[in-house]
């Protein structure tokens, strides 16, 4: 099987780039940060500081995660119930971001998504794809893109989502998601020794999948 990690910051478009990219190739697009996203949602959901490793903990012996591919498209299912598009929000982005930085909770989600690149080709996306979950992936690419451009993205396509948010406030939650990636002491957000890095500040979503298409095919072998 081959597999093609993605790493990068919040907001640098590694899900609607890699998605967009996974179907061009074939492959089976993976979206780790769903889960982490599944996990903060139900922390959210029994009341507990997603934050805190002494309350989140306990409750993970209680979760249930696992993902359901239709048509190449990600369904995340958080004990039973599909939740793809109750994870979307900038609360539960937040709590993501504070259960990540609990090794129990990576060790949790670590063999799930270890499990499924080893049974499909996969385009596998999150914070540390290349350098801790698919250290051996044929391709690393880090993904990026300056905060601000980050930032209004994300700001449009929560508009476009009918969510009523501030620029200002996007930008802020962003920036410290940045910095509580980055600066935890579990496997923090940096770019794997032999990534690729890809800046797409400035691009369209159509460039930015033009070009990571291209880095593809021209580091691998697509049968």
């Amino acid at each position: 099987m081959t597999a093609i990690a993605i790493d990068g910051p919040a907001g640098a478009g590694k899900s609607t780039i890699a998605r967009c990219a996974a179907k061009a190739i074939g492959f089976i697009y993976v979206d780790t940060g769903a889960l982490y996203r599944a996990i903060g949602l139900y922390m959210l959901n029994r009341g507990v500081d997603p934050a805190k490793a002494e309350e989140v903990r306990p409750l993970l012996q209680e979760v249930r995660i696992s993902l359901a591919f239709e048509d190449g498209e990600q369904h995340v299912l958080l004990c039973g119930r599909d939740v793809s598009q109750e994870i979307r929000t900038p609360q539960v982005s937040m709590a993501a971001s504070g259960v990540s930085a609990i090794p129990e909770v990576r060790s949790f989600l670590f063999s799930l998504q270890q499990d499924i690149a080893k049974r499909n080709n996969v385009v596998m996306d999150g914070r540390d794809i290349g350098t801790v979950v698919l250290p051996n992936a044929q391709l690393k690419i880090f993904l990026t893109a300056s905060p601000e451009e980050r930032a209004k993205r994300r700001y449009e396509e929560m508009l476009e989502k009918g969510q009523k948010v501030d620029y200002n406030n996007v930008l802020s939650d962003l920036v410290t998601r940045d910095y509580n990636d980055s600066h935890r002491a579990v496997a923090p957000l940096i770019p794997a020794e032999n990534a690729v890095i890809v800046d797409t500040t400035g691009n369209t979503l159509e460039q930015s999948v033009a070009q990571l298409i291209s880095i593809i095919q021209n580091r691998i072998n697509i049968d």
